[in-house]
């Protein structure tokens, strides 16, 4: 497989999550706020691999 710019974006964020979950698994009182650290990595991840050259929807309100 060509290594691309998306796929290595995509290890790098994968690799970010794992580190996170560690992170949490290490300190219970971090714990819930590295999971939800890394299930954003792991879904940002999800969204390169499928989409790279998608195009975030803006949120309104704020």
């Amino acid at each position: 497989m060509t290594m691309t710019h998306a796929i290595l974006a995509a290890r790098l964020l994968r690799d970010a999550a794992a580190f996170f979950r560690s992170l949490g698994e290490q300190n219970p009182p971090l714990k819930e706020q590295m999971d939800e650290n890394a299930g954003i990595f792991s879904e940002v991840a999800d969204l390169v691999e499928k989409d790279p050259n998608g195009v975030l929807k803006e949120e309104s309100g704020g």
